[in-house]
């Protein structure tokens, strides 16, 4: 049976008792009145006291009104209740104004902002004071409207609320985060009075602007910080990189909250050291959402795939219940794990808990991991069911096709991806370059890379060459790989000369793998992992005295072989990696285009 909850009840026994008072509006009605919308925790339960309001005649009282159209904006997004509330009034205040404009400043555009301010200012009974403006610059602020929020800064000098202390510090929000930093100190300097939030919106600016120095030096300034102050320093720390700086200014900070843990937390995070990170996590004492979130996509993000579900299943005994970016980060590390049952206790649990799977990240999400754990028909049916796909929802399709031996389909899925005219990254060209090095489909890579050459804006990388290299290799020609590797226009790192290593062990090329294993030896010497396969080349043509020296070589630099170990690949979705290749000059690309023209006709 359907119970009120005690607030309802509260609510409805109140509406009963003022029903069967006077139907005329008098101040002593108005004390029940307000302790009603009080009791209200929903929209369901203002509609009851809206009913209340209109039959007890109280739709022009300016001060119920406000309060009414307030509570509309803390309990719903959708503006179009509080709007039909406020223009049944028929002379509305500057306050009423005000709050309705900071409902739409809060859930809706800023062009709808300003067509509620055009309204108010034809109004000739309302004036616009220092309260209506700070709302309408932090929604210019939210969207990077510089030109708009110009034109509300000429409002604000001509209505003469400039000197604000509040209008003043969103003026500086506005042009810190447009990057137009020197009329933001500009107004800073001028303000006659400044508090903690003005401070704080300049070192925000200078943070924005990229003077993490300047930011620093004003932030040692401030005569009196807040907590928002010190997070805003310690987040410009984490943003910049410089995690120990960040660690020490939290260390030193008087008072944490929340928001402290999770920035230093999802900076440890995203710099990898998730011992630190998992630290922190525990030392807290307040968790939100977004800590658990901080947690949980690092370890994703870091490869650490089990322990992200550890976290996960810790969070869940604590009665937490996970929003879609966390559900995201489970399919990555379900994604890594390869685990198929997982991936379909995950997507169920979606279903019963009313996500919304149509989400454009939670799809993506969705299509990587199972297209990453072998479940390509389901992964294809969500890849086709998608209302806008990108590069990041083909990438996974690509490489899920890839690992799941399906070189070919692979091929087919980045032509179509190119025909519905996307422009391939760094990221999408080295999985396409993988999926056919793995499945030995030399034609195919040697097509796509001379296009990223001649065709597309992305520079081939060593990472590029190596997948090349590793292609061409496989397929027996160990001597054009070679000379491929050594016409490189930039500087080849050991994964080129490791994948040519590789391939000479299956085809026993002794004479290429010296010299290959030699400059390895040079950029890796510490690497035992070389020596072994150069040990396993001459081993498979029976230089068993070779094999010995090789192996006396290793004992006398200290080197010994180290067990092997599975190798855990990362989603596209969540990859972080940078395989971007310098520049290089159009005479080194030409040389290069001449040697690889021969490779096409294989």
């Amino acid at each position: 049976m359907w119970r009120l909850s005690p607030a309802s009840f509260e609510a409805v026994s109140l509406i009963r008792k003022c029903l069967t008072t006077s139907a005329e509006p008098s101040f002593s009605l108005s004390i029940p009145l307000l302790n009603l919308l009080r009791a209200c925790k929903t929209v369901k339960n203002l509609k009851q006291v809206h009913t209340h309001i209109i039959q007890k005649g109280y739709e022009q009282d300016h001060f119920i009104i406000n309060q009414f159209i307030s509570l509309c904006n803390t309990f719903s997004s959708d503006v179009s209740y509080a709007t039909s509330v406020f223009e049944r009034v028929m002379q509305p205040n500057v306050y009423v104004w005000n709050t309705l404009i900071k409902g739409y400043s809060k859930h809706s555009s800023f062009a709808d902002c300003f067509l509620i301010l055009k309204q108010m200012k034809r109004n000739m009974n309302v004036v616009p004071d220092k309260y209506t403006f700070p709302s309408l610059v932090k929604s210019c602020s939210s969207a990077l409207a510089l030109r708009d929020g110009q034109a509300i800064h000429g409002l604000i000098v001509r209505y003469g609320t400039d000197s604000d202390v509040f209008v003043g510090s969103s003026l500086i929000d506005l042009y810190g985060k447009c990057n137009q930093i020197e009329y933001a100190r500009r107004i800073f300097n001028e303000m006659p009075l400044r508090n903690e939030v003005t401070w704080t919106a300049m070192v925000v600016g200078y943070i924005y602007f990229g003077d993490l120095s300047q930011a620093w030096k004003l932030f040692d300034e401030m005569p009196h910080k807040n907590i928002a102050s010190w997070n805003a320093m310690i987040s410009a720390f984490v943003k910049f990189g410089d995690l120990l700086s960040a660690r020490k200014l939290f260390d030193s900070m008087p008072g944490k909250d929340v928001v402290s843990f999770t920035t230093i937390i999802d900076g440890y995070a995203k710099a990898g050291d998730m011992a630190s990170a998992r630290f922190l996590f525990d030392q807290s004492f307040d968790r939100d959402i977004i800590s658990w979130s901080a947690l949980i996509s690092g370890y994703a993000q870091n490869g650490q795939p089990n322990e992200a579900l550890k976290i996960f299943h810790e969070m869940l005994s604590m009665n937490v219940r996970p929003d879609e970016f966390i559900m995201v980060s489970l399919m990555c590390a379900c994604s890594q794990l390869g685990r198929l049952d997982l991936a379909n206790w995950v997507e169920h649990y979606m279903s019963q808990n009313s996500f919304d799977l149509n989400q454009v990240h939670v799809v993506a999400a969705l299509v990587d991991m199972n297209a990453k754990c072998g479940n390509m028909e389901r992964a294809t049916m969500l890849f086709e069911g998608m209302p806008k796909r990108d590069l990041v929802s083909y990438c996974s399709m690509i490489q899920g096709l890839s690992i799941h031996g399906c070189g070919s389909q692979a091929v087919v899925f980045f032509d179509r991806m190119l025909n519905e005219g996307f422009v391939p990254d760094d990221v999408s060209l080295k999985v396409i370059l993988t999926a056919c090095s793995r499945a030995e489909l030399v034609k195919e890579g040697c097509r796509i890379f001379n296009l990223m050459i001649n065709k597309y804006p992305a520079k081939p990388s060593p990472d590029h060459y190596a997948c090349v290299v590793d292609l061409i290799g496989r397929s027996g020609k160990l001597k054009d790989a070679y000379e491929l590797i050594r016409s490189m226009p930039i500087e080849p790192h050991a994964g080129a000369w490791g994948a040519l290593l590789g391939a000479c062990k299956p085809h026993c090329d002794i004479e290429v793998g010296e010299q290959v294993s030699h400059r390895l030896f040079e950029l890796e010497p510490q690497n035992t992992g070389n020596y072994v396969l150069l040990s396993d080349i001459y081993a498979a043509a029976n230089r068993w005295l070779d094999v010995a020296l090789l192996r006396l070589k290793m004992s006398e630099k200290g080197l010994k072989k180290i067990p092997g170990c599975s190798w855990e690949y990362k989603s596209v979705a969540q990859d972080n990696y940078d395989i971007g290749g310098r520049e290089y000059g159009s005479g080194g690309s030409q040389d290069f285009g001449c040697l690889w023209s021969h490779f096409l006709i294989f």
